[in-house]
């Protein structure tokens, strides 16, 4: 059934005609009017402030966003994810990742199966398995307790676990290590090998197929590096799965009550609930897990249960929208100020760039609005001296997503306040910007030449009015963390409503590697002329003479 394009709805027509006033508006005389403007945009939920009073938005543009959610139907589009219908229409899949976060008190049938049930189940095996590790009953082959656990796994198999772990360092227990590998590239694996011991280290195996390419390439490496002084029998002492195929996990040498299950209905991508995230269960006990479930689960909540005007994800998704497609932004940064955090962008990336870039709507028509804008950033003082010149001064306006603990993790003196500092001027500094007038006053108090000043007068003033939001939490917690990245994911998923595309498939992703298959049996076999164009075929020849000499 076809699809009424986004901008063919009245609401959309409406927010065109609002932006034509819209786009000349100052967000430092919106905020010079309205003494209260703080309060009235921003909300509080699951642990979480957001304050998106920075962006060049009235009451007016609200109403207006507001009911563009209620005419592309965000309210009933979301109670068919809760409920398990099939909105992954392409592959056909209910999207049941907010059911890996709830009580066990709730019952949810999928195609007859009771999908709370199961994972409760799964969650339980999950607790009895990290206990046993990190208590130290679970030996290694020499009857030594693990020291290092090695995830192995890709997209959302590693970025997720990793972020979460890297993000929940002040809870990982002091005896374990944790380590990520996820790229082909055989040097990523080297390096984690060389930190490791045969005797105490635990490879985690996450692919649910166990046949993922690059995964299975860097767990069959890491068997044989195992196996050069140890035996086949040793194997289900240092080697788990999270996997469904049965059969491959045992013929790799993994005892098959070591392998944990996840289901068709979890993308990857939003799988850290799952049995995924037993490297977080692992690294930061089951408890804390059940608090980084729980801290979701409240924004699942805040989700179903608040008004659009007061719906957190709901309005984040909007501005996103209204910058978007209204101004004409084609990047996002996100800045999180906090060291720990330093993995977040790049999950990200996954997340949204994934979901969201898309050309063609559900119904396969194509778009004729832009969708997913590029998204990319780094933790908040290290990027301040990287690429925020180009945020203040470039000739891109790039909205930019600032996120704050107000609690720091160490007792080092002085260093919050100035983190806190830093973060707080960064949002204003783009807000207001510098005008020329203030320039000249500056510059004249520091005694400068009228002449130097009117020379450097263009390159000291800032244009400002450059949007963000701000999103703060108490504390960096597990529950915290659960609720801020629901908050992502539900926003994505209303940008995709909005939108009208199916933010729960990947095909881009699968077509690189059916490519990838066909040149890697080229370069190690009989090379095919006729299969590529000129300048693959010349880098399959010069690729083919360095592998034959190595």
């Amino acid at each position: 059934m076809r699809q009424i394009a986004l901008t063919a709805t009245p609401a959309f027509h409406a927010l065109r005609t609002h932006y034509a006033e819209a786009k000349d508006w100052q967000m430092r005389e919106l905020f010079a009017a309205d003494p209260a403007r703080f309060s009235r945009f921003s909300i509080e939920a699951a642990g979480l402030l957001f304050d998106y009073s920075k962006n060049k938005i009235t009451d007016a543009t609200m109403r207006l966003l507001v009911a563009l959610a209620r005419e592309r139907g965000v309210e009933q589009r979301r109670n068919a994810m809760f409920a398990g219908e099939k909105i992954n229409a392409t592959e056909h899949r209910a999207v049941l990742h907010t059911a890996l976060r709830a009580p066990a008190t709730g019952t949810l049938v999928v195609d007859g199966q009771n999908v709370s049930q199961e994972v409760h189940a799964v969650l339980q095996r999950m607790r009895a398995f990290s206990d046993r590790v990190r208590s130290g009953q679970w030996l290694g082959s020499t009857d030594k307790p693990i020291t290092d656990i090695v995830n192995i796994g890709i997209g959302g198999s590693d970025l997720g676990p990793e972020m979460a772990c890297r993000a929940l360092r002040p809870y990982v227990h002091p005896r374990l290590r944790m380590h990520f590998v996820s790229n082909a590239d055989g040097h990523d694996l080297d390096a984690v090998l060389h930190r490791v011991n045969a005797d105490t280290v635990l490879f985690v195996v996450a692919s649910k197929t166990f046949t993922t390419r690059e995964t299975m390439m860097n767990a069959q490496s890491a068997r044989s590096w195992f196996l050069r002084g140890k035996k086949e029998a040793d194997l289900p002492k240092h080697f788990v799965a999270i996997s469904t195929n049965t059969a491959a996990v045992r013929e790799f040498g993994i005892d098959t009550d070591n392998m944990f299950p996840f289901w068709d209905w979890v993308g990857g991508r939003y799988s850290i609930w799952s049995a995924i995230g037993l490297p977080v269960a692992l690294a930061t006990g089951f408890d804390r897990f059940s608090e980084f479930l729980a801290g979701a689960y409240a924004m699942d909540r805040h989700f179903l249960d608040a008004p659009l005007e007061k719906n957190m994800p709901v309005i984040m998704a909007l501005i996103g929208v209204w910058n978007r497609n209204f101004f004409g932004s084609t990047s996002r940064s996100i800045a999180p100020y906090h060291q720990d955090m330093n993995r977040l962008a790049t999950y990200l990336q996954q997340l949204e760039m994934e979901s969201n870039g898309k050309r063609v709507a559900i119904d396969g028509t194509p778009l004729d609005v832009a969708t997913c804008p590029i998204i990319w950033g780094n933790v908040g003082t290290n990027g301040q001296h990287a690429y925020f010149q180009l945020l203040h001064q470039g000739s891109d306006i790039t909205p930019v997503d600032f996120i704050a603990s107000l609690e720091p993790d160490h007792d080092f003196p002085g260093h919050h306040a100035v983190l806190l500092a830093n973060c707080f001027a960064q949002a204003e500094a783009f807000m207001k910007g510098k005008t020329a007038d203030e320039v000249r006053t500056e510059m004249r108090a520091q005694n400068t030449p009228q002449a130097e000043i009117e020379a450097l007068l263009p390159h000291r003033t800032f244009p400002g009015n450059r949007p963000s939001n701000m999103i703060v939490m108490d504390a960096l917690t597990p529950a915290t963390l659960g609720a801020l990245i629901a908050l992502y994911e539900h926003k994505v998923f209303v940008q995709g409503v909005l939108w009208g595309i199916n933010s729960f498939d990947q095909w881009g992703v699968e077509f690189g590697k059916v490519l990838a298959k066909s040149i890697e049996s080229e370069l190690i076999g009989v090379p095919d002329p006729q299969a590529h164009d000129s300048s693959t075929n010349a880098l399959i020849a010069r690729a083919r003479d360095a592998l034959r000499g190595s």
